[in-house]
């Protein structure tokens, strides 16, 4: 498919973000070209879905099998009071479809098991993991490094925050390198509780590193896991280093 060019109408609304220093134009075209999945339309989707339409990624993909609940419109800022009953990627799209017409937006409503995973991904050129399981998050770490797809990898519970960018490209390390530490503990936002801007700072982040990732723009957080503690507003970054015994990236 030719690559789309910025018309003059573009360049003029993306202006803000041309204008940074080694930007420019053909970075912008660069989001304008881009192909992403976002897998989850909670807090952490809705937070990412709309900077990233905002900021102009020409398409966006949205997987989520979940209807919107009341209880969700706490945090999920693409949903409002009447989308209750509606998929959320259905109540997401017509949201981003308002902020940013020129962004196509497509959805899935289903739940992708592996090998569905392994055939789409291929024509993408980034994955955002916004899923609430750790189930999901190593599924979608494994096909992505099959596929030589970046991943950004958000979740979010009570005040606490984390993030980790993967680039099978750079032969960086991977969510599986990491995730045994974890257990198997699943906590839900049900159970456990989560501060409505502590997803939203996640997904903003997840969008920031999505396009440093896809721009070669500024230094992104690859070997590195990020943690938020929003009780005192602070990071703390520590270095993964690659596990030569991962199964997957290994």
């Amino acid at each position: 498919m030719p690559q789309q060019i910025l018309t003059t109408d573009q360049a003029m609304r993306y202006n803000q973000q041309i204008v940074l220093p080694n930007f420019d134009l053909d970075k912008q075209e660069i989001l304008l070209n881009a192909k992403i999945l976002i897998v989850g339309v909670g807090g952490l989707g809705c937070a990412a879905a709309q900077y990233l339409v905002a900021a102009g990624v020409g398409e966006i993909t949205l997987i989520d099998d979940d209807n919107v609940e009341k209880t969700n419109l706490q945090r999920q800022v693409l949903h409002g009071e009447a989308d209750v009953g509606v998929n959320k990627c259905v109540s997401a799209k017509a949201s981003l479809e308002q902020l940013n017409s020129d962004s196509k937006i497509n959805v899935i409503q289903k739940r992708l098991e592996l090998d569905d995973y392994l055939n789409f991904i291929k024509s993408l050129d980034l994955v955002l993991d916004c899923t609430d399981n750790l189930t999901s998050r190593n599924i979608l770490n494994q096909v992505c490094y099959q596929s030589d797809t970046p991943l950004i990898s958000g979740a979010a519970i009570r005040m606490e925050g984390q993030l980790m960018s993967i680039v099978p490209q750079q032969n960086t390390a991977c969510y599986a390198c990491i995730s045994t530490y974890f257990g198997e503990q699943n906590l839900s936002c049900v159970e456990s509780g989560v501060m409505s801007p502590v997803v939203g700072i996640i997904g903003a982040m997840q969008a920031l590193e999505a396009i440093k990732v896809l721009c070669h723009y500024g230094q992104s957080h690859v070997n590195k896991l990020m943690l938020f503690d929003g009780m005192t507003s602070t990071w703390q970054t520590f270095t993964v280093p690659k596990n030569v015994n991962c199964p997957v990236c290994g």
